[in-house]
């Protein structure tokens, strides 16, 4: 099944950085930058715009180790294997991409995902059955948008598998406002109702993978995304 899928096509103009400690943006005078676990993770066009939305944007790094990545592979590779990768996606939002969805997993991979539930929905919450698996060729990449919100609701959590990639976040109505997220492989990224709802997000390709100022290369990515309901 297809990952349903509203695209806006934006203007975005990148921020110039000059170092990793400081960045500046068309429009603002420094980036604003947010610390978590002693690393940047994340950093803005402002630093009341990181605030406003540090509660719906969060990035956990070490979420999963190499030994519960690995299983996750071995359920997911085999049937992955059966499919081309795609460039041309039926709403032009993928490009370079192969897709599937499970429910059911074996038991170290359940455990896994009932931590992503855990940490990511509120308990009770109801979810969306099948779990999306995603990979993006090493030259893929995801275009600004935003996930229907007729078919998921106002949570989006997903495990990054493989390679370590730059998400942006972009105001749909203001494309001066954005967040660039660094999603560090074996980690969980967790969007929530604002940045969820009014934000596009994206997976930016190899050649623009640049996080405040330094290359972030990016291989064949696989991102494993749980959704809940829509309310």
């Amino acid at each position: 099944m297809k990952l349903l899928l509203s695209v806006l096509k934006l203007t975005y103009t990148p921020a110039a950085c000059t170092s990793r400690r400081r960045c500046l943006s068309s429009g603002s005078s420094s980036s604003s930058l947010l610390r978590r676990q002693d690393e940047t993770l994340v950093v803005g066009s402002s630093r009341e715009l990181v605030q406003r939305l540090g509660s719906q944007v969060e990035v956990r790094t070490g979420f999963i180790t190499e030994k519960e990545e690995g299983a996750l592979m071995r359920e997911v590779e085999p049937g992955l294997k059966k499919k081309r990768y795609e460039f041309d996606h039926w709403d032009d939002a993928i490009h370079g991409y192969r897709e599937t969805e499970r429910e059911r997993w074996g038991a170290a991979c359940e455990e896994i995902l009932s931590r992503v539930r855990s940490v990511a929905f509120p308990e009770g919450s109801p979810l969306l059955g099948p779990v999306h698996v995603l990979d993006l060729d090493k030259t893929g990449y995801i275009k600004p948008h935003i996930d229907s919100v007729k078919f998921c609701g106002s949570t989006i959590a997903g495990l990054c598998l493989l390679s370590d990639s730059i998400m942006r976040l972009v105001k749909e109505d203001a494309t001066n406002e954005w967040l660039d997220l660094l999603l560090p492989r074996y980690s969980l990224y967790i969007l929530r109702d604002q940045a969820r709802y009014n934000f596009t997000h994206e997976i930016l390709k190899d050649e623009e993978s640049v996080f405040n100022g330094q290359k972030v290369p990016r291989l064949r990515r696989i991102s494993i995304i749980c959704r809940n309901l829509p309310g």
